[in-house]
């Protein structure tokens, strides 16, 4: 059972506040609906006319109701097909909004000396900016395939593999504590959909924020109101 604190919106299971911030190593936060406020995803179709039926298959998607998100994601890329690649501009200046608290928390966790980590389904023209914005140490998400100025609809393989879904962003966590020479359980991750789990479930503080009802029965905190850096209130 998630226990309120005294103040509204901040339930915690599984752990006994106040917390040391310095016991922890890595931060790793989702991106969409987590440290921004919109699915870019959804904002990209929405400029192409296709937002409804995008949007369906993200919240599906998002609850776990999808079966395959690799799938999932390929489906919903590939009616992007033929979107000016401009227009991934628009969507990060007019439609990208950090959620509130993320710079305050980010920055907490940097003077704390944590690595801030950014896994996404998402897509690097947008986390490219983030992380340049923000100050994050280390990031893994997709590519979008680009000819002529226009989305072909198809992601382009990396090195590490061919698209960050659920396992890519616990590998991609795992990966980064064993580079710091640290265990999971010394790790912070931060997310709400359903492709968030496995990373959440690896770490040590697992963080719903305005999660999904499938990632809040499962995450040790969750914060269902006021900003990210609500997570502060639980440390020391």
């Amino acid at each position: 059972m998630l226990l309120p604190t005294s103040n509204p919106g901040l339930q915690w299971r599984g752990i006994a506040p106040p917390l040391a911030l310095s016991d922890y190593k890595v931060i790793a936060f989702d991106m969409d609906s987590t440290l921004i406020s919109i699915e870019t995803l959804d904002e990209m179709a929405d400029l192409m006319g296709k937002k409804a039926e995008v949007a369906a298959l993200t919240e599906a998607a998002m609850r776990g109701e999808s079966v395959d998100y690799k799938q999932s994601l390929r489906e919903r890329v590939a009616l992007l097909a033929g979107m000016p690649a401009a227009m991934l501009d628009r969507v990060y200046e007019e439609r990208v909004r950090i959620n509130p608290g993320a710079e305050t928390l980010i920055a907490a966790c940097k003077a704390a000396g944590l690595t801030c980590l950014l896994v996404t389904g998402g897509f690097t023209c947008f986390t490219d900016r983030l992380r340049a914005r923000l100050g994050l140490d280390d990031v893994r998400a997709n590519v979008l395939e680009v000819r002529d100025g226009l989305l072909t609809g198809r992601l382009l393989p990396q090195p590490w593999g061919d698209i960050c879904d659920g396992e890519e962003k616990r590998r991609k966590l795992l990966e980064v504590c064993a580079a710091r020479g640290v265990g999971p359980q010394r790790a912070i991750a931060v997310g709400d959909g359903a492709n968030d789990l496995p990373m959440m479930r690896a770490a040590g503080l697992s963080v719903g924020y305005r999660a999904k009802p499938v990632v809040r029965q499962e995450a040790k905190v969750a914060i269902d109101e006021g900003g990210l850096d609500r997570l502060l209130e639980l440390f020391a």
